[in-house]
């Protein structure tokens, strides 16, 4: 358990000295730090976070960033930039949280952009494809590793190890949508935990009497961040349609991922096909492969996957820039995309936190969340094979087996060097213990080098 946060809700807000000893200015070089070092998409980022977070500054016990864990895999949006916020909050209230799920997103949100431009602007630059082919194979180590951590603190008993390889064969074999799993977990773990199969660990470290879990009971303290927060996400919603009407560009952004926003359920990967679809044949505004292009840059650049949502806006609104120069409109469209699609995270964390932190002595609820926990490790593990099968051979088909679909590789689409660089990766992640930011640079610089000397 972390002695450093055995206090650390219970100072109030305003204390200029948290109990806890963590200034806001130590925590935001970290928030940054952790945010420069997010890749290989949520399971990378969530190990990231934990290693910092609880094995390295131990700012919170294990249990308790579990029990973050599971609420905000329940919610819609990107869970790592979620957790990130109510970490923050939990460490410095409302600032501490802001700061926090910000950084997550800026470099992420810099280095999307300036892709965004360069690609539409100057083409896909064989440098550029490159690093990306190192990147890849770098982040399909990282991901693996982050299952392995993920599930070796999480799968402890026959029952999660069960739970999370039939949430496997559930989304891989018989595709069935990620929040029926979630909700399926938990409907396990909660009647598991009432028959006595599913001992749970309650989490108890920390106050009761925190000033901010108490706000919770007030009823006026959620209706103000319930007003602040959706005045913030929808105004200006509200305000382009007003002024330019719905055909709009800067409209149709602004509606359509707003819409989405309410149902990422389960990550960027489950609602990256839905997204492909509108865009490329109902609104027009990718070509088809270019979202695939996209998913590639928030793939290989720090922070949330779902942050290639950006992509689409720069790319939509640099089609269609009416009066503006098409880059400044991209960069609009861009910016306004990201708006609309995490200003609802910090909401959902500012609004529902509280009630979360009051019900973490329930032992009914632990122990669904717990299995939740278990079947998302399953999750993660099917889309760390989702990325080594495209990672590794360039084209994948549909096989039909006894009436369900498998993706399975074309084998003649093998890329030796892929595999060459993604097993290096592995040995260094593994073995050598490297660090993230170690492996990444190296992966991308033999891309590079195997750009250069014409073997790629």
């Amino acid at each position: 358990m972390s002695a450093r946060l055995t206090t650390a809700v219970s100072e109030p807000r305003s204390s200029a000295t948290p109990e806890h000893g963590v200034s806001l200015a130590e925590a935001t070089t970290v928030w940054l730090r952790i945010a420069l070092l997010s890749f290989g998409g949520p399971a990378g980022q969530i190990a990231v976070m934990h290693r910092i977070v609880v094995d390295e500054k131990r700012w919170v016990s294990e249990e308790r960033f579990l029990h973050a864990l599971n609420y905000c895999m329940l919610l819609p949006g990107p869970e790592a930039q979620q957790l990130a916020t109510y970490l923050g909050w939990l460490m410095h209230g409302t600032r501490g949280g802001l700061i926090a799920g910000g950084l997550f997103i800026l470099p992420g949100a810099i280095a999307i952009m300036a892709l965004s431009v360069i690609y539409i602007s100057f083409g896909q630059l064989g440098f550029v494809a490159a690093l990306f082919f190192g990147l890849k194979a770098a982040v399909l180590a990282i991901v693996l590793q982050a299952v392995a951590r993920v599930g070796g603190r999480a799968l402890k008993t026959p029952l999660m190890r069960a739970l999370a390889v039939l949430a496997l064969l559930a989304i891989m074999i018989f595709d069935v949508p990620f929040p029926l799993i979630v909700l399926g977990a938990g409907l396990i773990g909660w009647l598991g935990s009432r028959i006595g199969w599913m001992p749970a660990r309650v989490v108890t470290d920390g106050s009761n009497d925190d000033e901010r879990v108490a706000a919770a009971s007030s009823s006026a303290q959620p209706l103000r961040v319930a007003a602040v927060w959706l005045v913030l996400w929808l105004a200006p919603v509200a305000a382009l349609l007003i002024a330019f009407g719905p055909d709009n560009v800067f409209s149709q952004l602004a509606v359509f991922f707003s819409k989405m926003a309410l149902v990422t359920f389960g990550g960027a990967y489950a609602v990256l096909a839905y997204v492909a679809q509108l865009a490329v044949d109902h609104y027009g505004w990718l070509r088809p492969g270019e979202m695939l292009d996209g998913l590639g840059m928030a793939e290989t650049t720090p922070g949330p996957l779902i942050m290639v949502l950006q992509f689409v806006g720069y790319v939509a609104a640099y089609r269609a820039p009416g009066a503006l120069p098409p880059v400044a409109a991209g960069v609009l469209g861009g910016l306004l995309t990201t708006w609309v699609t995490f200003a609802p995270c910090f909401l959902w964390i500012f609004l529902g936190a509280p009630y979360i932190e009051r019900l973490r002595g329930n032992a009914a609820l632990s122990a669904a969340l717990a299995a939740i926990t278990a079947a998302v490790v399953g999750v993660m593990l099917n889309l760390a094979l989702w990325f080594a099968l495209h990672t590794i051979f360039h084209e994948v088909r549909k096989l039909p087996v006894a009436g369900l679909w498998l993706d399975v590789p074309v084998l003649t689409s093998f890329d030796p060097w892929a595999a060459a660089l993604a097993a290096a990766a592995m040995v260094a992640v593994f073995y050598l213990r490297a660090g993230t930011a170690a492996v990444l640079l190296l992966c991308a610089g033999t891309g590079l080098g195997l750009h250069l000397v014409g073997l790629i």
